[in-house]
């Protein structure tokens, strides 16, 4: 089996995540499958059937459209997140229309580097105006209050090497780590990326080969670090480890 550093990420918790588990419970996310019991015209006396546990074909695997941000991005983000109401739709669509622009500004500023190429002084304030980490504070200000995960999503599913993606509860996650002088939650995700370089490039190239081959889309390291945090924070690590140690991917490698 491929192999890689621990990952010490104060974020997930205090011990450091084996490399082989992080890589299952990526597995266990994408791939995982849950029993649901369904109803249809064809099948009225009910049927169960196997669905997504995660939102990986939901999310991760829908198409990037080109172009300003629109209707699709809002799709999108329902894709993670959850079907909105008619107004909470429009307040993404409208926010989107006004994030655009400092999405654009912060893709010009970090001049083709991928988020985790970016040196440290991107995400201070010290090194402010006109960082990166200045650029994605503004952004969050235009969330559409509670659907401001929806943005998020849309906006990382646009440019999901730079954009971290940022909901509920690994907002939670990270609030505790933040430092004197970081821009913003990013600034933490940025740390444990820098500090786990050679982890996540190990689990980056795994992950996506294993996905790839299989008929899915690669993840990057800033979508798998999300990920991990999730899953930690919504008490479901176990599970998609559990989950992932099941598939085919794991069978392959391990054999």
């Amino acid at each position: 089996m491929a192999d890689g550093p621990p990952l010490s990420l104060p974020s997930v918790g205090p011990d450091a995540v084996p490399w082989d588990t992080a890589l299952a419970a990526v597995l266990g996310y994408a791939r995982g499958r849950r029993a649901l019991w369904f109803r249809s015209p064809g099948h009225p006396e009910g049927r169960w059937v196997r669905v997504p546990a995660f939102g990986y074909e939901r999310f991760d695997c829908r198409p990037r459209v080109a172009g300003p941000l629109g209707d699709d991005d809002v799709l999108v983000a329902e894709g993670l997140h959850g079907r909105l109401d008619p107004a909470g739709w429009a307040a993404v669509r409208s926010a989107l229309d006004e994030a655009g622009p400092l999405a654009d500004a912060v893709a010009v500023r970090a001049d083709g580097r991928a988020f985790w190429e970016l040196p440290p002084g991107e995400l201070s304030v010290l090194e402010e105006p006109g960082t990166v980490g200045a650029g994605l504070r503004s952004i969050g200000r235009h969330g559409p209050g509670l659907h401001r995960d929806h943005l998020s999503a849309a906006l990382h599913h646009r440019r999901p090497d730079l954009v971290p993606l940022v909901g509920s509860t690994t907002r939670r996650q990270l609030l505790p780590h933040v430092e004197e002088g970081d821009s913003g939650l990013e600034a933490v995700v940025h740390r444990e990326l820098l500090a786990n370089a050679e982890a996540f490039g190990a689990l980056e190239t795994a992950a996506s080969g294993l996905l790839t081959a299989t008929g899915g889309v690669p993840l990057t390291r800033l979508r798998l670090h999300d990920v991990l945090v999730w899953l930690s924070g919504s008490l479901r690590l176990a599970h998609a480890v559990a989950l992932g140690r099941q598939t085919a991917e794991w069978t392959a490698l391990s054999a």
